[in-house]
């Protein structure tokens, strides 16, 4: 216990002192459907201290929960904007995106979401959007593990849809081209830039020997491995990802700090250590992004500016505001 309120002290002093990234209102308003970060001034003054408790609490008992939370904030974002989608179960017309491709098996940290959201129906019923908590709760994973904070913009709505092809179609695979992935932001307005960046999350977390075994064993489909993977590296991977079998077994993103988030993500990829081809082509495949890979290398600072505002970019696709959508009560069902 003891051990739990010192580590829920330092997250608060870090919130405080981590890097943030401000600006006035004006700067989130009008064309992004009037989000801001004071949305939620008057109705729940308390929603944004809630959310940042319980998602410390969630990380003191997982460190690896920091990085789950933010994968569900990306893969949210990328179907029908960022709603609330992805956190539907199946229901009735409803068919969840939590059993596509990129999610069965792997996205996580949907009890911590519960958690949150009946902590906030517990001090304001039906006000804070679980489209919301969840863009908050991947700002304070960021800070809980050394990465920057950022004023979120608020004022989203949740969907009464998901969509399993959209899960399927639009989210980037650890397997992808190069071009695959750009394409796939460039078609949430995204820019190479963004994909750079926001592929730097990855300096937290852990990936399944099903995502890198292709470049371990078959990369091109005639039995050879990834020549471009560090050796050691790829045998020391080999060890712990057969051919056949134990899919699920962990490694992490980045083998020198999973746990921290920092710039040592891009330092790895230059090693050519990048665990997924799809981090790795970042490097290898086009000129401008190798040349984003290597300053944020170079400059940790950089690299965190430019990752907060190409997550406020991101946290503001397509948000259902005004009177569109509805604030669920349950962020796993539609309200009746």
């Amino acid at each position: 216990m003891a051990t739990t309120r010192t580590f829920l002290v330092l997250f608060s002093l870090a919130c405080s002192l981590s890097l943030c990234i401000c600006d006035d209102e004006s700067n989130y308003g009008g064309g992004e459907g009037n989000l801001f970060p004071g949305f939620y001034r008057s109705s729940c003054p308390r929603a944004e201290e809630i959310v940042r408790s319980v998602v410390a609490q969630a990380v003191a008992r997982e460190a690896r929960m920091a990085a789950s939370l933010m994968r569900l904030h990306f893969h949210d974002c990328f179907v029908q904007g960022c709603d609330g989608s992805l956190l539907l179960d199946s229901s009735g017309s409803i068919v969840t995106e939590k059993g596509s491709n990129p999610n069965s098996n792997s996205a996580r940290g949907f009890d911590v979401v519960d958690q949150i959201k009946a902590a906030l129906e517990n001090e304001c019923p039906g006000t804070v959007s679980c489209a919301d908590l969840l863009t908050l709760a991947a700002r304070d994973s960021s800070v809980l593990t050394g990465g920057p904070s950022w004023m979120v913009p608020l004022g989203r709505r949740d969907s009464r849809s998901a969509s399993l092809s959209g899960s399927n179609n639009n989210i980037p695979a650890p397997n992808n081209t190069f071009n695959t992935i750009l394409s796939r932001f460039t078609n949430q307005g995204l820019d190479l830039t963004d994909l750079v960046a926001l592929s730097g999350s990855h300096t937290i977390g852990f990936s399944r020997c099903t995502s890198f075994r292709q470049r371990l064993y078959n990369q091109s489909g005639n039995g050879s491995p990834d020549i471009t993977l560090e050796q050691s590296y790829a045998t020391n991977l080999r060890q712990r990802c057969p051919p056949s079998g134990g899919d699920q077994t962990l490694s992490e993103l980045d083998i020198n700090s999973a746990g921290k988030f920092d710039n040592s993500y891009f330092k790895n990829l230059i090693e050519n250590m990048g665990i997924l081809n799809s981090d790795q082509v970042l490097f290898s495949s086009k000129e401008e992004s190798s040349e984003l890979v290597k300053k944020y290398a170079e400059d940790q600072e950089e690299f965190f500016e430019q990752f907060a505002e190409s997550m406020i970019k991101m946290g503001n696709l397509s948000p259902l505001t005004g009177s569109s959508g509805e604030i669920r009560k349950n962020c796993r069902k539609i309200n009746s």
